[in-house]
């Protein structure tokens, strides 16, 4: 069986070479808008395609503000800080994630709250969510939710659209705003894909978006913070550019701020990625399919879209039935050149994290032992 899959990775991608898990595709307009950056010396924060960046990607994902960061860390950290999440406060999110969403909460020196995840999304389970909201926590007079066991406020939540696939976001927001917490949905895998007809990061107060050299398009680095309040997207510009009061010629600053802006350059070959995006979605999800029925016909299971969404299909999800066939694929697929990848390891298990609160994580334990990714580059 796992002969058979490697002949259908090599098949699809059609090479006797290495296969990595996901790689760029570069064939677009790059080195046009590149050279053009060079030739122009707008190579830095200031430039015309950071803006085009910015303005084409609130037109493709409906959403009215978009500002440009120099990575999908950096996103994750402005939009914290945009929803006042300080020192000593709480944020829920989901323990399997990248690090990035966790460090991101402690860059804010405030403290994480692990929930498990829905079987049926991969991601922050809306059931969870409102057994710990309505068991462990309160609303109070000065219009806060409370944590009631550690006494501290729950300034926000964090759920990750794990490789692109929705999270149950509607169910969740009607949680977020009637406990009064601020929504701020981690879409760092999930550019391309579709809940309900709307793009992931529209019904979030906030959204943050990933273009890392692995993402479905890529700027080499970058992220972006989606929002409709026009409020939060001017703070969000100022403090990402290290809160500099426009002026001609002075350099003045009101508060301690970041230089997190989106070098001219990136943006650059950001566009041009992004003009390819939907034949990157059309390939990714039949490169899906064909996975799919591949399981299917070998009686191994691939991950499906949730209902009601329509997933970029970021990377491919094998779920093996048990851990000891997780690591026997994972063994005979990468001595063979076939580069697949376990999940991460769940955020409440690794050193740095473990001392923070989690609740039920069933779903966690489980998800987090079986879970393949398997080669998803968009380049058939």
């Amino acid at each position: 069986m796992y002969e058979d899959f490697i002949k259908l990775v090599r098949d699809i991608y059609r090479t006797d070479k290495n296969i990595p898990l996901h790689q760029p595709h570069l064939k677009g307009k790059e080195l046009e808008y590149l050279k053009d950056c060079i030739d122009t010396n707008y190579v830095s924060s200031v430039g015309k395609y950071v803006d085009l960046f910015e303005e084409r990607l609130a037109s493709y994902t409906n959403i009215d503000y978009a500002i440009a960061t120099v990575n999908g860390t950096a996103a994750l950290h402005t939009a914290l800080k945009l929803a006042g999440v300080n020192n000593g406060d709480a944020v829920i999110t989901q323990s399997l994630s990248f690090v990035a969403t966790t460090n991101a909460i402690l860059y804010c020196e405030a403290n994480p709250i692990f929930l498990d995840i829905d079987i049926n999304t991969l991601g922050l389970s809306h059931d969870s969510l409102k057994y710990f909201l309505e068991t462990s926590c309160e609303l109070r007079n000065d219009g806060y939710c409370w944590d009631k066991k550690n006494n501290r406020i729950i300034r926000a939540c964090l759920p990750m659209h794990t490789f692109g696939f929705p999270v149950e976001i509607d169910k969740i927001k009607l949680l977020t705003k009637k406990y009064n917490i601020v929504l701020i949905e981690d879409a760092a895998e999930a550019l391309g894909s579709f809940y309900k007809d709307q793009h992931i990061g529209i019904v979030g107060d906030i959204a943050v978006l990933s273009f890392n050299g692995n993402k479905i398009i890529t700027t080499g680095g970058g992220g972006m913070v989606l929002t409709n309040d026009a409020d939060i997207a001017h703070r969000a510009k100022h403090i990402t550019t290290t809160a500099k009061i426009k002026h001609k010629w002075k350099f003045e600053h009101d508060e301690v701020a970041y230089n997190y802006r989106l070098p001219n350059i990136n943006a650059a070959l950001g566009l041009s990625q992004l003009e390819q995006l939907d034949s990157f979605i059309k390939n990714k999800r039949e490169i899906a399919s064909l996975y799919q029925k591949w399981g299917f016909e070998n009686g191994l299971e691939f991950f499906h879209e949730p209902e009601g969404s329509k997933s970029n299909y970021w990377l491919s999800v094998l779920l093996a039935n048990n851990k000891h066939e997780r690591d026997m694929f994972l063994d005979y697929t990468n001595k063979n050149g076939i580069m697949t990848r376990p999940v991460w390891t769940p955020m409440h298990k690794l050193q740095m994290f473990e001392q923070f609160d989690n609740d039920d994580l069933r779903n966690t334990e489980r998800l987090s032992e079986i879970i393949v990714n398997v080669p998803s580059s968009v380049n058939l």
